[in-house]
């Protein structure tokens, strides 16, 4: 074992003892998610369900058979309407000031500045979210005099409302009086209501509720009609009383503009007092005692824990509107960004062609295939190496298989290819067994599930003719991509992955050579100390290292290798946290980049940052933004909405055509892109948040095995003779002269122990 081998093993060993999956997070995160969705919720209900309008005043009136003729021809004062009712008259000469519909920001404070210099106190019946956002107006309100009644939570029409939704709305308002203003209100003035000769059977049932509620209804005499806004003339003669009768005069501090209601006001208070007129309170103008009491503390706890949660979620609507907008011009300033520098690595490397990176690299390649209970798709991957058309040694390192991978390819008998057995000790440990082994300058690295086509190594190593060059990646494609599963893979690598390895490889921060098709220098790899196996990801781990150690990282996309895909939602779940976890851990491990020079800086500030904001930020805003999305269908314009997610997904259907054509792929799978939307991206961003979670809470993973499904198949004619073929020679590893053949090492098995390094070719 070498020293590096045996600083590492601790290490392992440690991991190994410590491997805690949280759950705790899943609670937090739902429990997360159903506040926001509540918030949103009531955000909702309250501001977009109903709307502060007179638009519908003048509906049909209904059959009023049930309204008793003493209510109808009574006083605008309603009492008991569930039992005897009683009506009340307003004194002569008094006039009691009702405004509706606020408090307003902007219009109730200057109808309060004028009442004051008029020494006038009025009743202003408020609408509960209004005083949910703006608490301090009603606590003015209560300062300088004035009453308080309810005008509903939302301004709805409660006749044409279910009787739980009508006690909603005055609970609501009641408990946001009282957390506003510690106080509790007896006065109700239904919206959209007008005199008592225009009550109807739905109105009075809507009455008879509220009175068991223990609500007085406060109706109206006369109407400023302030709210069509006819000018201040005329809301002055609708507002002067006809004779001496005491009225409840009808005006509003909110729902629009006001400034002819103040300018009315500053006229009509000065004449009405001239014509010996009083103003009064709706309870003193009917000799009311104490309509407006102070709150008991429950009802004042509960009050300001609604403001709160309201006020949440408004704050949360407004966060979420500026993060949807920003992370919408992100996305496709992003788009942008990768579809240019796509277009610019291909002509870059069509150019390149021409001129190539320098002489044509013909070196012999040791190629590394690390390998775990891989038996069903070993064979396909090994007999496609050798039937590379660059001179290639294949080196299989068994990492304690218990599915006989080892004897399946020594049972090969293919040329060039040598078995090392090991003890299980994770993928990064065969790597390095692996690299201790080979023969050659150039090393390819690739997974036990990929099948290389011929010419894959010799494009794959061609950029080493440039010595800055220190690895290469290559173009990895999903081999079985029926179903949906499937597809969406394809689509993801294509469309994601590859289109990201040119942006990278143009900005020279590749931070990822895949497992599944890499090249590297070997004497780059030894510098670092072999491959790293702090991270899961040890593909990023030690790309990064790479850049940050001054090597050029490019991305060769005609060097393609088929690979197998997880063909279940469990399986891709494993995979995808795996690699999640790992990039995170490597982007941790190599956040120092950030702050260094030359290539090391690059790799920080260019693909650290890239990686940060679109592979993990985005992403965990995604549910968030789903659920504003869900809010917004259902509160706001579904149209926009909808429109909006249409351009988007249109802008991800531009980019995949482009990335098919780039990668000379078929665009068909690309009609699942939509379905793509509503299960897949959901479980990616989920795997993120699973991740993070398990990085944040200490918590390690182990090198964990995709399972395989055997879909591979070795290239035609790489069918080479077997230990029962006629063929008894073995070519040489790089094309030399043949040799004879070696002599056949018994498979493990049977009580026989497996030699812990076969040096025989094979």
């Amino acid at each position: 074992m070498t020293d590096r081998r045996r600083r590492t093993a601790p290490a392992r060993r440690r991991g190994r003892i410590r491997q805690i999956t949280p759950r705790t997070h899943w609670l937090l995160l739902s429990v997360l998610a159903v506040t926001l969705s509540t918030a949103l919720l009531l955000q909702g209900y309250t501001h977009h369900m109903f709307g502060i309008s007179q638009d519908d005043v003048t509906h049909a009136r209904g059959r009023a058979d049930a309204v008793p003729g003493r209510v109808a021809h009574g006083g605008p004062v309603i009492a008991n309407a569930a039992g005897a009712p009683h009506t009340v008259q307003v004194e002569d000469r008094t006039i009691a000031l009702t405004f509706d519909d606020g408090p307003d920001p902007t219009w109730t404070p200057r109808i309060l500045d004028v009442l004051r210099r008029n020494h006038v106190h009025a009743t202003f019946f408020v609408v509960g979210t209004e005083v949910v956002d703006h608490p301090d107006l009603v606590r003015r309100m209560l300062a300088d005099g004035h009453q308080i009644g309810i005008h509903t939570f939302t301004h709805p029409d409660l006749a044409r409302l279910a009787p739980w939704q009508r006690s909603l709305e005055l609970r609501e308002t009641q408990l946001a009086v009282a957390g506003a203003a510690g106080v509790t209100t007896a006065l109700l003035r239904p919206p959209y209501s007008s005199k008592n000769a225009a009550l109807d059977d739905a109105d009075w049932s809507v009455l008879k509720q509220a009175d068991q509620a223990g609500y007085v209804t406060v109706l109206t005499t006369q109407d400023a009609e302030d709210w069509q806004r006819p000018g201040t003339a005329r809301i002055l003669a609708n507002a002067t009383p006809h004779g001496h009768a005491g009225q409840i005069l009808l005006m509003h501090d909110g729902g629009g503009d006001r400034s002819q209601t103040v300018a009315a006001l500053n006229t009509l208070i000065p004449r009405l007092k001239a014509h010996g007129f009083r103003f009064a309170t709706v309870g003193a103008a009917v000799g009311m005692a104490g309509p407006v009491q102070r709150a008991g503390l429950g009802d004042h706890l509960q009050g300001m824990a609604l403001i709160a949660v309201l006020k949440t979620g408004d704050w949360a609507v407004r966060l979420l509107a500026v993060l949807m907008y920003a992370a919408g011009v992100i996305s496709v300033l992003r788009a942008a960004v990768v579809l240019i520098a796509a277009r610019r690595h291909r002509k870059l490397r069509t150019g390149r062609r021409g001129r190539s990176w320098g002489p044509p690299v013909t070196e012999p390649v040791s190629v590394i295939v690390p390998a775990y209970n891989e038996s069903a798709g070993i064979e396909a991957a090994v007999r496609s190496l050798v039937a590379s058309d660059h001179p290639v040694e294949v080196i299989v390192v068994d990492d304690g298989s218990t599915d006989g991978t080892a004897d399946l390819v020594q049972s090969l008998r293919l040329p060039g290819v040598r078995v090392i057995r090991q003890e299980n000790a994770g993928k990064p440990a065969a790597l390095n067994t692996g690299l201790a082994a080979a023969s050659c300058e150039l090393v390819v690295m690739v997974d036990g599930d990929t099948v290389f086509e011929p010419g894959t190594v010799r494009t794959l190593v061609q950029p080493f003719a440039d010595p800055r060059v220190g690895a290469v990646s290559g173009n990895a494609k999903v081999v079985n991509r029926g179903g949906l599963l499937g597809r969406w893979q394809h689509i993801e690598y294509v469309i994601g992955f590859n289109l990201d390895r040119r942006l990278f490889d143009l900005a020279q921060c590749m931070p990822t050579v895949p497992g599944a098709v890499g090249a590297f220098r070997r004497r780059a790899l030894l510098d670092l100390g072999g491959v790293s196996d702090v991270t899961l990801a040890e593909d990023t781990d030690l790309t990064m290292a790479l850049c940050r150690d001054g090597w050029r990282v490019v991305y060769e996309e005609g060097a393609v290798a088929w690979t197998e895909a997880p063909a279940s939602l469990n399986a891709l779940w494993r995979q995808r946290y795996r690699w999640c976890y790992g990039t995170l851990q490597a982007m941790w491990k190599h956040r120092g980049a950030l702050v260094q020079r030359g290539a090391a800086g690059k790799l920080g500030r260019r693909g650290l940052v890239y990686l940060l904001l679109f592979q993990v930020l985005l992403p965990l805003l995604a549910p968030v933004v789903d659920i504003f999305a869900v809010y917004g269908l259902v509160f706001l314009d579904p149209f926009r909405i909808a429109g909006l997610w249409l351009a988007f997904l249109l802008l991800q259907l531009g980019m995949g055509l482009y990335a098919f054509r780039l990668d000379g792929e078929r665009p068909g799978p690309l009609w699942s892109l939509p379905l793509q939307q509503f299960v897949y991206r959901q479980l990616m961003y989920l795997v993120v948040i699973q991740s993070v979670f398990t990085a944040v809470s200490g918590s390690r993973l182990r090198w964990q095995r995709m399972e395989r499904y055997g879909s591979l198949q070795a290239p035609p004619g790489t069918d080479l003779p077997g230990p029962s073929g006629h063929d008894h020679t073995t070519a040489a590893p790089y094309g030399g002269p043949p040799r004879p053949a070696p002599v056949p090492v018994p498979p493990a098995g049977h009580g026989q122990p497996a030699p812990r390094d076969t040096t025989q070719w094979y």
